[in-house]
């Protein structure tokens, strides 16, 4: 477990998140990745066994009556046109879409019972991803999410890689900014990678320099800086001069470190292995979050939307947007297919107890099925105008599938009732999730706390304990 100390409120730096992409060798003598690595060194040890986690976020949310929690016996209103298979575990149905992990069942664990009170897509966020009990959509995090939360508690140390990284990071929904660091500051922001993963021209800015001689200029400039630093370092009796050379060094590390290229690297990967996940989006961000864990980086966060979740790019599968069924139909291939491979190669690996898995978007989706006009035509949506079905939001029931973490597989956690509307054995919630993922990275969410911009202690769990049948079984 991670030793329990309350970390002193940290300095909120100006530096935004864009330009800490482009952090590098244009701007290597500024305050900008040096800069910002100094600011996360604020906390104190890691767990003893690094442990990790993927975030496999549905941004939108997911109907859990075609994925995780069919309903083939419900009324007609409520009732899709897909039927539900049987899976290795044999309490455990789930929507015909998915024959890949219904084949890989005994590997994960599905969770039926995840309830919250957001019913907007901020608040619906904020609530799962940061604990932030506000049933109100907010333009932004008043509290930090989770995932910044373990890294700044894991930041101080040495690092060859990032240990918060975002493939597709989580962070807005329209307007919207869904997931981020709040006050402890954007320092604390994951290192972002954008783009399509599959591209043939795909290249992760910033990250292990790959000419030599590009590296050998950034290693001379930053000599020439030393030697004009060196009168300021006389004078300096502080230490502050010293600190500032580590970071500094951390910094020259990541952007030349053999270690970080071939971590974000998808060319060392074999092609049978890349077509494996899928030659797509989706497929190669879970690929690259799987080489990052490996890496050891500690954090990683993956959003699956753009084109190959339909017209509207999102898993918001209300019918002015999509027709839930065809939108659905569309993606759950490239889904079935990317999220088992992770779930596979993580097994094989041996990264099973090391690495958690957690596929999830922030609420589910009505079981009543809507109808109204579309507002346009595309993939997954009818022509304007075209009366379509879709569901809506609804956060009094979510699915969520578990992976690795050392979790038994082949477990249903919670079920709800025979139209999907309410759960009805083991509820939990957000500060519930939020321990449970707390406890596999060694952090005792029950203890810790945070300075909030007053200096005031806040929890990072309130009210939440880890959902026991996800522990481990040590």
């Amino acid at each position: 477990m991670a030793s329990m100390f309350h970390p002193a409120a940290t300095k909120r730096s100006s530096v935004s998140r864009r330009e800490f992409l482009r952090a590098g060798l244009a701007a290597f003598g500024s305050l900008s990745l040096p800069g910002l690595l100094r600011l996360r060194a604020e906390a104190g040890a890691a767990p003893r066994e690094r442990t990790a986690v993927i975030v496999v976020w549905l941004r939108g949310g997911a109907s859990h009556l075609e994925t995780y929690d069919p309903k083939p016996d419900a009324p007609a209103e409520y009732r899709g046109p897909y039927k539900a298979i049987a899976t290795r575990t044999p309490d455990l149905r789930v929507g015909e879409l998915l024959p890949r992990q219904a084949a890989l069942s005994h590997r994960f664990a599905v969770l039926r019972s995840m309830v919250h009170t957001g019913g907007g897509h901020p608040a619906g966020s904020l609530q799962l991803l940061s604990g932030d009990a506000d049933a109100q959509d907010k333009e932004r995090p008043a509290l930090p999410d989770f995932m910044t939360v373990a890294h700044y508690l894991r930041a101080a140390e040495r690092r060859k890689l990032p240990n918060y990284v975002g493939v597709n990071p989580i962070v807005r929904y329209d307007g919207f900014i869904i997931a981020g660091p709040a006050y402890l500051g954007e320092s604390y922001a994951p290192f972002a990678v954008t783009g399509d993963p599959n591209a043939p021209d795909f290249r992760v800015p910033n990250v292990g320099l790959t000419d030599p001689r590009e590296a050998q200029r950034l290693v001379e400039r930053v000599g020439l800086k030393k030697r004009f630093d060196e009168l300021r370092r006389d004078i300096d009796r502080s230490g502050v001069m010293r600190s500032l050379d580590r970071f500094e060094r951390q910094a020259l590390t990541l952007l030349t470190s053999p270690e970080a290229a071939r971590a974000f690297d998808l060319g060392r990967e074999p092609d049978k292995v890349r077509q494996r996940y899928g030659r797509n989006q989706w497929g190669q961000q879970l690929l690259m979050a799987r080489r990052l864990a490996e890496a050891g980086v500690d954090i990683i966060t993956t959003t699956l939307d753009g084109p190959l979740c339909g017209r509207v790019a999102n898993w918001d599968d209300h019918a002015v947007n999509h027709h839930v069924f065809d939108a659905l139909k569309y993606r759950a291939p490239f889904f079935d297919q990317a999220v088992s491979a992770l779930v596979e190669d993580l097994y094989e690996r041996g990264l099973d107890r090391r690495v958690l898995v957690v596929v999830t978007g922030e609420f589910g989706r009505t079981p009543r099925i809507s109808y109204a006009a579309s507002s346009g035509g595309g993939v997954a949506s009818a022509a304007a105008g075209t009366t379509q079905p879709g569901r809506d939001h609804w956060p009094r029931a979510n699915s969520m599938l578990w992976a690795g973490g050392g979790i038994a597989g082949g477990r249903v956690i919670g079920a709800t009732d025979k139209k999907g509307e309410d759960v009805v054995e083991r509820r939990v919630g957000p500060h519930d999730f939020l321990a449970t993922v707390y406890r596999h990275l060694g952090i005792d969410g029950e203890r810790i706390t945070l300075p909030d911009f007053s200096g005031r202690p806040v929890p990072i769990v309130r009210d939440g304990k880890p959902i026991a049948e996800l522990m481990n079984d040590e």
